[in-house]
């Protein structure tokens, strides 16, 4: 049975819940530290009064106290003046979002619905952001775009229309509120009960696989990963996150040689007849273009794989010969190829292959050499497994925003 949890405020770094879109007005007020780079966070510092020559020494310890430390209240940053936290706070903003609901599965995984300011759409958006717990690591799905356009007709988040790119503040939050909520921040609790990896951190990896296709995000998501990764904050290792694209292909060299991850290829198809009608974006860089420009990822061996993502649809692309033809396609490649079982949403017109037609196409794989994981389900139950995210949320037409803006 899955849990939908009241959330409480149960230790200083919680976020503040509310299910009241106007309670972010205050903090929105005030530009945000979250997201910022050490360069911008001096020169907004600058911007009250704090000295050139103090600029680097204060943006290590603000970025100390956001990134590992964790915390979401300048009062806490107790190695800074009185007077000075004063002046932040007064300032700027290091608030966390509002979580407007909490879901655990049966599984241990965890979805989270996240809310967000406007910024151009009229009224506060939300987002899904999903925790996977397996033993020795934990995954944290992350979420690119509120809705999105590519409309791959097995997805779920591809019957909400793109509604706004979200911030690298937004994309970090859904990271930061995540570690506040499983208690993964130095001095914090994890939450009794909770599924996680019993030694190591508790979430270890980000896939941006969320809502929305990066690429199309392309400076808000390289910013920041590259604060996610950074060895004086956050601190995941870049092998240990992984983005995955329908095959943007022009950005692809530029996620290797600027943000330098891992790659995840939603490919899901091997012929560019039946891709088109899958993954649209296969009309505008066909399948291949799209695997040239995954010979070219920088950085790509053996010890560095390209991973392909393939969902199993029943009587669509699950056939043997599919199979042989996908492991020609790949041939050259270093690549890991991830067989998916559909995961159904309501109204979805497919059905998920028999698992034994599924474990036969992995056989045929596997025999060519590469490694084909059948990736477990994970929280069916709650609707936070591959292509099942999606919120609520739409743009508000353009005069509705304006009408909005000027009451």
């Amino acid at each position: 049975m899955a849990i939908t949890l009241d959330i409480a405020h149960d230790n200083a770094n919680a976020p503040t819940i509310s299910a009241d879109p106007a309670s972010q007005q205050t903090a929105e007020e005030k530009p945000t530290l979250i997201g910022l780079s050490r360069e911008e966070l001096g020169e907004l510092l600058g911007t009250i009064g704090i000295p050139q020559k103090q600029w680097r020494m204060r943006s290590s310890q603000l970025w100390h106290w956001l990134y590992v430390r964790g915390v979401s209240d300048f009062s806490q940053m107790t190695n800074i003046a009185k007077d000075l936290r004063q002046k932040l706070d007064d300032h700027f903003s290091i608030a966390r979002p509002d979580i407007v609901s909490e879901q655990i599965s049966v599984d241990g995984t965890r979805k989270w619905l996240f809310r967000f300011p406007p910024r151009g759409a009229g009224r506060p958006v939300e987002v899904e952001t999903v925790y996977i717990p397996e033993e020795g690591r934990g995954t944290l799905c992350v979420s690119s775009q509120v809705g999105c356009t590519l409309t791959c007709t097995f997805c779920h988040t591809g019957t909400q229309k793109l509604v706004r790119n979200l911030t690298a503040e937004e994309i970090l939050s859904q990271i930061l509120l995540a570690r506040d909520r499983l208690g993964d921040f130095p001095d914090a609790d994890t939450p009794q009960g909770a599924i996680v990896p019993s030694e190591g951190r508790l979430i270890s990896n980000i896939v941006m696989m969320g809502m929305g296709e990066p690429l199309y995000n392309f400076d808000n998501v390289k910013k920041a990963l590259l604060i996610a990764s950074d060895g004086d904050g956050l601190s995941l290792s870049k092998r240990r996150i992984t983005l995955s694209t329908s095959g943007v292909v022009p950005e692809i060299f530029r996620t290797g040689d600027e943000i330098g991850c891992m790659l995840a290829i939603s490919l899901h198809a091997v012929r560019d007849d039946l891709r088109d009608v899958l993954v649209p974006i296969n009309k505008k860089w066909n399948i291949d273009a799209l695997l040239d420009a995954c010979r070219n990822y920088p950085g790509l061996s053996n010890a560095k794989r390209i991973t392909f993502e393939y969902v199993m649809l029943k009587g669509v692309n699950d056939s043997n010969q599919e199979a042989l033809e996908l492991v020609r396609l790949l041939k050259g490649i270093p690549a890991k190829i991830n067989l998916i079982p559909f995961n159904p949403w309501p109204g979805s017109e497919y059905e998920c292959s028999d698992w034994e037609r599924i474990e036969e196409f992995a056989d045929i794989v596997n025999r060519a050499g590469y490694a084909s994981p059948i990736r477990t389900p994970r929280g069916r139950d709650i609707f936070a497994a591959c292509g099942q995210l999606k919120s609520a949320s739409e743009r508000m037409r353009k005069k509705d925003r304006e009408a909005l803006a000027a009451s």
